[in-house]
């Protein structure tokens, strides 16, 4: 399987090739049908499965992609939960230390999932539209 677009730049997953036309499928779509040959060109090194992953919407990947264990997602799910919570109590109400809470949150924050907020006069974090609607999706 390779990556192909076509003359608009739509990205295809080519799924098999004649000597006419080729089987491609529409990531986002799941669509399949037939282009011909010369409408299509390769996409040098882009990886098929990269491709592929375009049919999970882009906030759900984003949370995924940052969210790399149950804890992870765990944290980033209460904090959409509970709104803008400080650190303190982050650090009060989970089983977490100090430095693997501040990775988790700096992750978050790298990933756009997490805004910094003043909860109470203390620093603290709220999740983004992003991570609201890419948890929303996973839930779904």
């Amino acid at each position: 399987m390779r990556t192909v677009r076509d003359n608009d730049g739509t990205r295809y997953l080519l799924l098999k090739e004649s000597t006419e036309s080729s089987l491609v499928r529409d990531p986002e779509t799941g669509e399949q049908r037939h282009i011909p040959n010369a409408d299509l060109e390769p996409i040098e090194g882009e990886s098929p499965l990269a491709t592929a992953a375009a049919a999970v919407p882009d906030a759900a990947r984003r949370v995924l992609t940052a969210a790399h264990d149950d804890q992870a997602l765990g944290l980033l799910v209460e904090l959409d939960e509970r709104g803008p919570v400080s650190v303190a109590e982050l650090l009060s109400a989970y089983d977490l230390c100090e430095s693997d809470l501040h990775g988790l949150l700096a992750e978050f924050r790298a990933a756009g999932l997490l805004v910094e907020a003043t909860v109470h006069g203390q620093r603290g974090y709220d999740t983004t539209e992003t991570a609201s609607d890419g948890l929303a999706q996973l839930r779904d």
